[in-house]
């Protein structure tokens, strides 16, 4: 185990996630946390915000049971760029104040039924401190070109192949999303030196199919890889992204999203499949790589 001087016994940390309804994430927030607590001897839980368990309310109640005369939490959002979730809901969610004014509720009154509403209050007289999403960090390229070396190995094509790369991202109501995903695409161009842009799934451009058609139309692509900047893999990394490429057909991309949408998440956006006869490879999120957790032990090390 890696120990810290600097650690305190009587500290915690919840990690924040969102919540998926299907099992993938909470399968790779469970080997984030358990990598996290090898690294950090921290006690450490993972707290998610709808949808699985524990609840952030939750893991606060589950760490005061773990740690005796627990006075602080750090929390950390295990969120790669800032957003709604992560500067109104979860701070809310902690029993903090949010960071700005919800766009989608600004005079604060949530309905009855919002996860907002139900949600079990957090129970705990010591410190919450709540950090940053991950933000556009420079160790982020190495897990892109890992995920990159790994679909090529993949490739049925010749190393001559011309090819593209796209990074992908979710997109947001507010325009942090827009920035981290600009940032990091600004940093990850400067390395690349194969032709490449980025795209967003929904509520923001450019989109997925124009940002394709794009890079296809100007560099002849044989070849494309495109890469999911998500933490974990869920809805939007196995359906949606994939309806997109023209893995899924209309049928079976309805069928997955009615199967496993109950929780009132708003999927009216357009994902208009791409044309593209090329070659396309896809591989798998960060999930709970190496890198990703030594960029949680630094944000945190900061914090102690």
């Amino acid at each position: 185990m890696d120990t810290n001087s600097k650690l305190s016994n009587n500290t915690a940390v919840i990690l924040v996630s969102h919540g998926s309804t299907l099992p993938y994430a909470e399968e790779v927030f469970v080997e984030i946390k358990e990598k996290f607590i090898k690294k950090t001897g921290l006690a450490t839980e993972i707290g998610y915000m709808k949808v699985s368990e524990p609840t952030i309310a939750g893991a606060v109640e589950i760490l005061k049971d773990e740690v005796d005369d627990l006075d602080k939490i750090i929390a950390l959002p295990v969120f790669l760029a800032p957003g709604i979730h992560t500067n109104i809901d979860i701070p809310q969610l902690l029993g903090l104040e949010p960071l700005e004014e919800d766009p989608r509720c600004p005079d604060g009154n949530y309905p009855p039924e919002h996860y907002l509403s139900i949600a079990d209050d957090v129970d705990f007289d010591g410190e919450i401190e709540l950090l940053s999403s991950i933000g556009p960090r420079d160790e982020l390229l190495d897990i892109i070109d890992k995920r990159i070396n790994e679909a090529l190995a993949e490739s049925k094509l010749d190393d001559n192949a011309k090819t593209g790369i796209l990074l992908v991202t979710h997109g947001s109501r507010l325009n942090y999303n827009k920035e981290f995903a600009t940032a990091l695409y600004d940093k990850f161009e400067k390395t690349c030196d194969l032709p490449s842009g980025f795209g967003f799934m929904e509520l923001c451009g450019p989109s997925i199919p124009e940002s394709i058609n794009k890079l296809v139309d100007e560099n002849g692509l044989e070849r494309l890889v495109v890469v999911p900047i998500f933490i974990a893999p869920g809805m939007h990394t196995t359906h949606d992204i994939p309806h997109i490429l023209g893995f899924l057909d209309d049928h079976e991309h309805e069928h997955s999203h009615s199967h496993s949408h109950g929780h009132g998440h708003d999927h009216s956006h357009d994902l208009t499949p791409v044309e593209f006869d090329g070659e396309i490879l896809y591989p798998e999120p960060i999930k709970a790589d190496d890198i990703l957790i030594d960029i949680l032990v630094d944000m945190t090390n900061e914090k102690l």
